[in-house]
């Protein structure tokens, strides 16, 4: 259960003004179709994720040991470090599809969460947790509550949050579980 909250929480943070918010915003405003886009997003993430989570996991199998554990700790925290900055959507980033919105949604989500902080983050989940199936579920949980809203309420949404306190607080939510590993990795904690 620790695996599917904390992936769940960290990425619906991490998420919020990640240019894959912005493509959702992008792709509500652009096909007014927010149903068939919010599946696209749902199977995207749980492709792209359930990968990334088995990546983890796997790493975390061949590599287990202390210096691993301080390895993914110090991962958390630079993920931390790197959701501070802002992300912007690029204009070589918008999706270019004839498949309609569910098809261009599932595409475009997928590739452009390659290299993301999202999916690196639900990489360093599965090497935390060893649970490619309860993080992938809670990364996508975590994706669908960030990225929802923005099909439903578009810039209205996104001109109201204080995106700025909210990557704060995702930052830190990514320091502290970093240094807590590390702590417990120590023998600090227990």
């Amino acid at each position: 259960m620790e695996a599917l909250l904390t992936s769940t929480a960290v990425v619906a943070l991490a998420e919020i003004g990640d240019k894959t918010m912005l493509l959702a915003m992008l792709l509500a405003a652009k096909y007014r179709q927010p149903v068939p886009i919010a599946f696209g997003i749902l199977l995207a993430t749980l492709a792209n994720h359930f990968l990334a989570a088995l990546i983890g996991a796997q790493a975390a199998a061949w590599f287990d040991g202390d210096l691993f554990r301080y390895l993914v700790a110090a991962g958390f925290v630079v993920m931390g470090l790197w959701t501070l900055i802002p992300d912007k959507f690029e204009e070589d980033d918008k999706p270019r599809s004839r498949g309609g919105a569910f098809l261009t949604t599932l595409v475009a989500f997928f590739l452009v969460e390659i290299g993301d902080k999202t999916q690196v983050a639900t990489i360093a989940l599965g090497a935390r947790f060893s649970d490619a199936v309860m993080v992938t579920i809670g990364t996508t949980i975590g994706m669908m509550l960030a990225n929802a809203p923005v099909l439903w309420l578009g810039d209205r949404l996104a001109n109201r949050l204080p995106l700025a306190k909210i990557r704060i607080a995702a930052a830190a939510l990514f320091v502290i579980v970093g240094l807590w590993l590390a702590a417990e990795t120590a023998g600090l904690l227990g």
